[in-house]
């Protein structure tokens, strides 16, 4: 027992000991975790191949392959191409760098870099491979290369002499070991033809040579260097002179100050360079003040390439010695890099100085090629492009430039105001030689009032490498006045008489008509007449447009609008604009202040807003309101919408169509013109309690401004007493007046203007008589055709420009331009450009844009002209192919990515969705299908395009009719769970075809384009698109080709489909209908990003919910996406349907769904809220089956908007969900602003849509630890893309880990701790008791009698009571048992 006794001792003790091992153990691991646990990553795009070393010089098998290499990785970016070959047949290769690489667009000025000309002078050759790449690599991330990108046309030659390259050795400073010339021993720089020399070469010895030449002559470059080596400076031209001395004579170009410049430019930014210290080991003593010199008072060459490109081209080129040594050891290589990188681009930016623009024929607007620009006083003359554009650098100052063409006009422009950095544009439009005008120079004056030379903003042009600037506005302003002589030997200046109208008489509304189609005929070139709507009885609503480029919006160009005879008999405005069109028309090209007028501004022109009332007016009355209204009896002025007062009349269509079409356009300034006095009348019109009383708005000074300008052309209106005899008291100071303080009227049009747009209205009466007699009407003319012109060149004042994104140069549209202590901001247009009228004073002006950081500029506006203010507004978050939810490595942007986001972008912006409109016009035959018929047309899609189009059932209807889906991509039959699905839907109700139609015809329309337009199959090879064209085929077979027929609406079975969608079996009462399951499983696939459903019966769009549910989730977003599509639609965002039976809609067109109809079980809301997908329903006319030779009209009306929805399926915020491993995590749950959900699909993505702003996002998985980020959305950005990397979740009971692992050690070792005390202490206690039995069974004689006598209970009760411990052990039991 005893040995037992020590085994159990033993064991006991090495037991508490080994736990306490444990609780250390347990202890310091829940100090410091195994695994740790890291925040998710998110990573950004791919990493890019590896960059140039700068450690090694490229043969020309390595040139070619690492060109080749650059052009395939930046296709949208780079074209590589040859332009001949070398004696020994290797290729001339030309990098061509600039957006669109591939099209030959006007606009940007070409700029040419030519190395290795001498063969073994080649650090030129690597420094030009290494400016390839890095121009192409930081396009997207440095704003100063992407807008030299966007704005130029670059062309790189690396080698101009590839055979002596291979000839030369590397580490040969002096040209030793050969190379310098090309195979046929020919140096190339002295081979050129000279202008002091002639030049002895046989031609088929120099190809190079030839191939250059021709590339010069074939190119009008702007811009050129010549890279060499074997010192250190910028030569300019010329190189050698007549007389030929070896050196020390210069000799001076016509552009010396010029070349000066540019050299100086090269030089400042070389630190090599800048110092004219070159310091070469051949001439220690050399020295070049500034870093620069001309080339023949350095050295004499005949034959050279910068004097062939100055004299022969339209080019200036500037020959660079980089280094001392021609062929320097590679190891060199970084450091010339760096000497070079920033004078390489500065240099480049110098393109864009001077005077720019375009020279077109008067009559056509044709553009004028090889037309000569001469600029007064500097003996060189360039020519226009095949588009008619040109470029000529000039320093800052002012000059008078001539533009002379063969058989024509030539015009001379005055006081060109060129300014430093920035080119100004100057365009030009001649006019035909006729006998009258053979001997004439047509001279203009460069003023503001006149000008279409306007200062634009085409680089930064920073002088130091960080742009410094690049966040702040950037300023400029033209404000040369007064007129100087033309040139002499350019003619004489003659200063001719404008025509005037030929016929003055009233116009009823088919002689108006008939006016209008002979000026637009005669003057295509600068006249497009097109139609606003119709009034009440269906008479159009004319208006003719009068610019250089009618029927597009020119960024930069302000709009200007006439509006005249919104009162049926107050006709003076009505003829007056008639005699303004022709004015403007037959003294275009002719008259200088007309031509600068028409191609400075985009003027439209209406002559009749209220052509009914015009027909029931009677001539000669003077004061009647016979004909004022329109044919429903309403007062047009009285009709808009009112800031103070609500109008209860309904709106009138000649309202409505004037309120879509201030909408559509972004007029600046505009006036109405009525009759019955003769005053000019300026906002606001009414006031808050209704009085008559002064009603100033924010801007009053600038509407006194304009009001004064056209008042002080009038001689009889700036008198102030207009109608003695009518109204002898009334007067007016200055010919003004405030609207509201001459009478109040509720409901005007001018204070709608204000109000609603960016436009500045003004009300001018004309006259005291209201209809007068024709024989009166030219002296309404001759009293008002100054004040008619003077108003006009009122859109020239104040402040303008442009609003860009500093990352990628690109315009921001909808920016806001806020100036302080004005209460009127106005919006930026979709090319980004804004107006806002001003008058002279000092300003602080603020852009800012959603998702932008703001930029502030104090600007002065000058008495005279427009002071330009450009911004470039830096991003709240940058944006690529990821952000960061918890930081993250940066990597660089995968090329095709930022290609994409830059296409989605120019779709987003601008004109960029109408040119791919026009340019994807189709033909068909509309007409209404039956089942079968649609049937086959989906199987001959299927067959005719089968690579981009698959088929299939997803069941049947109740009289057995298949439910087409037919999917469109570029692999319809290959999961691509990374590309955003779109649904389209249509025929719910099948007695309303019109959304079937119109589907079938989109899907027709994008495989007949697809391969062939390259927007259509970049959209579809990026999308999947998924097309529903009728869902209830059993209604459409029994449908009526009725308006309101409501035969069909139903399926057969007689059930509305929009009411038996619903996800939880506790709602439905009935089994749900054989096509409702059948989308309904389609909807469950999941994975649709957006659903577009296409109804009939209204005019407008409707997004969730059909159910009355208060609040909507997400509702920003919602509404935002039916936004897109109404705003599309030519007609439906004005917000009045015009449907009979409806109310108004409001201001958009678009609706919450339960406020139109409100029920249950709808399509769009089981897909929002079962699906999880937005769905928004489009109305796409008052009739749910409207005649089909309406069809086509319904289509180009729609069309754009479907294809907007392909665009906005791009947006919003997209990405992928994996673990640390890389496996993406399927289900987990991307929860939107805290409420609307989305789930991963296959490979782990995910796509929502948002509506544009900052949107938080919280991503949550199963196991992992959930993440919140705030992401920003724009309106015109693709998605970024969102790599969210997990660990394993860090929390237990919403605690950390580490938290809750030590805590639960240190509680579980202080239970072991105290179990082994107790152990160990009823060990030692059971030892004492066991010892205590063996002595007493030693010792039995010995207490048998005092136990005897002591105790009259049993022998076990005394031994329990003197030995027993407190706890009985079985032991013990055992043992007192014995005794």
């Amino acid at each position: 027992m005893a040995r037992l006794k020590e085994a159990q001792l033993r064991f006991h003790t090495g037991l508490c000991i080994s736990l306490y091992a444990l609780f250390l153990v347990v202890s310091i691991t829940s100090l410091n975790p195994v695994t740790a646990v890291a925040t998710p990553r998110v990573l950004k795009g791919s990493t890019p191949d590896e960059g140039e070393s700068y450690s090694r010089y490229y043969n020309y098998d390595d040139l070619t392959r690492r060109l080749k290499s650059l052009a395939m990785k930046y296709p949208h970016l780079a074209n590589l191409s040859s332009i001949g070959q070398s004696v020994m047949k290797r290729e001339l290769w030309v990098m061509r760098i600039t957006k669109d690489p591939n099209a030959d667009l006007p606009g940007k000025p070409k700029v040419k870099y030519v190395g290795n000309m001498h063969g073994d002078e080649t650090i030129s050759r690597q420094v030009l491979v290494y400016l390839v790449e890095y121009l192409l690599d930081q396009y997207g991330s440095d704003p100063r290369v992407t807008e030299l990108i966007n704005s130029t046309d670059i062309y790189i030659m690396p080698s101009m002499n590839p055979d002596g390259f291979e000839k030369s050795v590397e580490g040969d400073c002096a040209g030793d070991a050969g190379g310098r010339e090309n195979a046929h021993n020919h140096d190339l720089n002295r081979s050129f033809p000279d202008q002091f020399d002639d030049i002895h070469v046989q031609k088929d010895e120099i190809p190079e040579v030839n191939a250059v030449i021709k590339w010069i002559l074939d190119n009008k470059f702007v811009l050129s260097g010549n890279l060499h080596g074997g010192t250190v400076v910028a030569s300019y031209p010329f190189d050698d002179s007549a007389s030929h001395p070896n050196k020390g004579h210069y000799s001076r170009s016509s552009d010396d100050a010029l070349f000066r410049h540019l050299a100086r430019v090269y030089a400042t930014n070389n630190p090599a360079m800048d110092k004219g210290e070159p310091n070469c080991p051949d001439d220690p003593t050399e020295r070049f003040k500034d870093g620069i010199t001309n080339g023949a008072a350095w050295y004499d060459i005949s034959g050279g390439m910068q004097d062939f490109n100055y004299v022969h081209g339209n080019c200036l080129e500037v020959t660079m010695e980089l280094s001392c040594c021609k062929y320097p050891l590679a190891s060199q290589l970084p450091r010339e890099w760096e000497n070079n990188r920033q004078a390489l681009l500065a240099y480049m930016e110098q393109a864009h100085i001077g005077v720019r623009g375009y020279v077109k024929e008067a009559r056509n607007g044709a553009a004028l090629p090889d037309v000569q620009i001469l600029v007064v006083g500097i003996n060189h003359n360039i020519t226009t492009g095949r588009f008619g554009d040109y470029y000529r650098l000039l320093l800052p100052g002012d000059y008078n430039i001539t533009a002379i063409a063969a058989g024509y006009t030539p015009m001379t422009v005055t006081n060109v105001r060129v300014v430093k950095d920035k080119a100004t544009e100057l365009n030009f439009t001649l006019a035909p030689l006729s006998d009258d005008t053979a001997s004439a120079v047509t001279s203009v004056p460069m003023t503001d009032a006149h000008a279409t030379a306007t200062t634009t903003t085409t680089t930064p042009a920073p002088s130091s490498p960080t742009g410094s600037d690049a966040t702040s506005a950037e300023t400029s302003g033209s404000d040369a006045t007064g007129e100087t002589s033309p040139p002499s030997g350019a003619g004489s200046s003659v200063q001719r008489e404008p025509l005037q109208p030929l016929d003055f008489r009233h116009h009823h509304y088919d002689d108006m008509t008939l006016f209008l189609r002979k000026y637009n005929t005669e003057y295509p070139s600068i006249t497009r007449l097109y139609s606003i709507g119709k009034s009440v009885e269906n008479r159009e609503l004319h208006v003719m447009e009068i610019t250089d480029n009618p029927g597009d919006h020119e960024p930069g160009e302000p709009e200007f609008k006439y509006i005249g005879n919104m009162h049926g008999n107050e006709v003076v405005g009505r003829e007056l604009l008639l005699n303004l069109i022709e004015y403007l028309c037959r003294n275009y090209g002719v008259d200088p202040e007309v031509t600068q007028l028409v191609n400075s501004t985009r003027i439209h022109i209406m002559p009749s807003m209220n052509p009914d009332g015009y027909e029931r007016g009677r001539e000669g009355d003077v004061r009647g309101y016979l004909g004022r209204n329109n044919s429903h009896n309403y007062d047009l002025n009285r009709n808009f919408p009112d800031q103070y007062t609500t109008v209860t009349d309904p709106r009138q269509p000649e309202t409505i169509a004037v309120m879509n079409w201030l909408r559509s356009f972004p007029f600046v300034l505009s006036a109405n013109l009525h009759g019955g006095s003769l005053v000019v009348n300026y906002p606001y019109d009414d006031d808050p309690e209704g009085r008559t009383e002064y009603s100033k708005s924010p801007d009053d000074e600038v509407f006194k401004m304009v009001s004064r300008a056209y008042s002080q052309e009038n001689p009889l209106m700036h008198k102030g007493h207009p109608c003695e005899k009518l109204y002898p008291e009334e007067y007016f100071k200055d010919g003004i007046t405030n609207g509201a303080e001459w009478y109040n009227v509720p409901g005007g049009m001018q204070d709608w203007n204000y109000m609603n747009t960016n436009c500045f209205e003004v009300t001018i009466e004309l006259g005291c008589v209201k209809y007068p007699r024709a024989s009166e009407l030219r002296g309404y003319w001759e009293q008002n055709r100054r004040a008619l012109l003077q108003y006009m060149h009122q859109v020239h004042k104040g402040v303008k420009g442009m609003v860009f994104d500093l990352k990628d140069g690109t315009g921001i549209p909808n920016a806001t331009i806020t100036v302080e202590d004005i209460d009127h901001p106005v919006r930026t247009y979709k090319t980004g450009d804004y107006w806002r009228l001003l008058v002279p004073g000092v300003y602080n002006i603020t852009a800012t844009a959603q998702g932008y950081s703001p930029v502030r500029v104090m600007v002065t506006v000058p008495e005279r002209g427009v002071k330009e203010v450009n911004f470039r507004l830096p991003r709240l978050q940058e944006e690529g192919t990821g952000q960061a939810m918890n930081g993250g490595a940066e990597t660089a942007q995968d090329p095709n990515e930022v290609e994409f986001q830059s296409f989605i972008k120019e779709l987003s912006i601008g004109s960029g969705l109408d040119q791919l409109i026009k340019t994807t016009a189709t033909e068909s035959q509309f007409r209404y299908r039956n089942y079968k018929e649609l049937s086959e047309f989906l199987r001959g899609l299927h067959l005719n395009f089968p690579k981009i189009v698959s088929l299939r059932s997803l069941g049947q209807s109740w009289e057995v009719r298949t439910i087409w889906a037919l999917e469109i991509s570029n692999n319809p039959d290959v999961p691509e769970p990374s590309e955003p699905k779109i649904r389209f839907v249509a025929g719910i109700h099948g007695n309303a075809p019109v959304g079937t139609e119109l589907l079938l015809e989109f899907a027709a329309y994008l495989c007949i384009n697809y391969g062939k337009n390259p927007a259509i199959t970049r959209l579809i090879n990026e999308t999947r698109i998924v097309i529903l064209p009728s869902i209830n085929p059993d209604g459409r077979e029994q449908a009526r080709p009725e308006c309101s027929s409501t035969v069909g609406m139903t399926n057969a079975h007689g059930k509305d489909l929009d009411t038996d969608f619903f996800g939880n079996a506790s709602q439905r009462v009935v089994e749900a209908q054989p096509e409702t399951r059948a989308v309904m499983d389609l909807i469950l696939e999941r994975g649709y990003s957006l659903s577009v459903a296409l109804d009939g019966g209204s005019l407008l769009t409707t997004y969730p919910y059909d159910k009355p549910v208060q609040p909507v989730e997400n509702e920003d977003t919602l509404k935002y996406l039916a936004s897109v599509y109404a705003e599309n639609h030519p007609t439906m965002h004005i917000g009045n349907a015009g449907c009979r039976g409806e109310s108004q809609i409001g201001n958009s067109g678009v609706l919450r769904a339960a406020e139109r109809h409100s029920h249950m079980g709808s399509m769009k809301d089981f897909s929002v809220d079962f699906g999880h997908c937005p769905e928004i329903t489009v109305y796409t006319d008052c009739c749910l089956f409207p005649p089909a030779e309406q069809l086509a009209t319904l289509w180009a009306q729609n069309r754009k908007s479907l294809v907007s929805m392909l665009v906005e399926v791009h947006k919003g915020v997209r990405g992928v969900v994996r673990d640390k491993s890389g496996k993406p995590i399927m289900g987990a749950m991307i929860v939107l602003n805290g409420g609307v959900r989305v789930f991963t699909g296959e490979g782990g993505y995910f796509h929502a849509l948002l509506a544009p702003g900052s949107h938080r996002i919280e991503a949550v998985a199963e196991g992992y630890q959930q993440q919140r980020q705030e992401v920003l959305v724009s309106s015109f950005n693709a998605a970024s893309f969102i790599i969210i990397e997990f660990d394993m979740d860090n929390h237990i009971f919403g605690l950390p880990r580490e938290f809750v692992v030590a805590t639960a050690a240190a509680s579980m070792t202080a239970l072991i701790v105290t179990a082994c005390i107790i152990w160990c202490v009823c060990s030692a206690k059971s030892n004492r008791q066991k010892d205590g039995f063996h002595r007493l069974r030693q010792h039995r004689d010995e207490y048998d009698d005092e136990i005897h006598l002591t105790s009259m209970g049993s022998k076990k009760s005394l031994l329990s009571h003197e030995f027993q411990d407190d706890s009985e052990s079985e032991e013990d039991t055992l043992y007192a048992n014995k005794i």
